[in-house]
């Protein structure tokens, strides 16, 4: 087992429901979200989910390409996410 493998990844319940709607989106759609389709979803403010993107990227779990749509992506096994509440 590799060290990213072992390596366990911090968040917060909410942070985790917005980590696996990233990941279930992106599984059955086969593009990640947008921001209105988390706003939608999780319904709050766009401000929100910008806050709440930052916040992941910050903390090293998603990445994203500047000024490029749909462009989020997870950086850890999908096996450590929560289940979609």
């Amino acid at each position: 087992m590799s060290n990213y493998e072992q390596q366990k990844f911090s968040f917060t319940d909410k942070q985790g429901q917005y980590l696996a709607f990233i990941y279930q989106y992106t599984k059955l759609n086969g593009i990640p979200p947008a921001h209105t389709d988390l706003q939608k979803y999780f319904e709050v403010t766009p401000p929100s989910v910008n806050q709440m993107i930052n916040t992941l990227e910050k903390k090293g779990l998603i990445s994203k390409k500047p000024r490029k749509a749909r462009s989020l992506s997870l950086l850890f096994p999908s096996e450590q996410l929560p289940v979609l509440k």
